[in-house]
């Protein structure tokens, strides 16, 4: 089965929690996503059922092999297009909304690209600097 997009934002949580903490449980994943703890648990049964994490009730949980590969890939996407619009001169107040709206639409072709196009002005810094004057003389 693949990940919904409900299911990618608890992966990636998780994957996060787990490489900050070294855990993750009900809570503290509650907390992060702002929802309720039986919302968390109904979606952890859903992820262990679909082979991502392997749960045990009041035990914790840990990610598979298969779902530790995506949750890193998921943060790589988030981090990626955080800096993708930084770059193009998004205002900060805007950045986490806009990838929270924008990730889970995208193809991963089109995170590629955007992953090269990042690298291309990350690696001369002229480049950038190009594109925000640009910037500045269209606003």
């Amino acid at each position: 089965m693949a990940a919904t997009a409900s299911m990618e934002d608890y992966l990636e949580c998780i994957y996060q929690l787990i490489e900050e903490k070294g855990y993750a449980r009900v809570s503290d994943i509650a907390d992060t996503l702002e929802v309720h703890p039986s919302s968390v648990t109904k979606m952890v049964q859903k992820l262990d059922k679909s082979e991502y994490l392997v749960y045990e009730k009041y035990r914790g949980l840990v990610l598979t092999a298969k779902g530790n590969k995506i949750g890193k890939r998921l943060v790589y996407r988030h981090e990626l297009l955080e800096e993708f619009l930084h770059m193009i001169g998004v205002d900060d107040t805007y950045i986490y909304r806009d990838v929270e709206g924008i990730e889970h639409h995208l193809s991963w072709d089109a995170i590629d690209r955007i992953g090269d196009l990042v690298q291309y002005f990350n690696e001369d810094k002229s480049r950038l600097e190009t594109l925000q004057e640009h910037h500045k003389t269209t606003e």
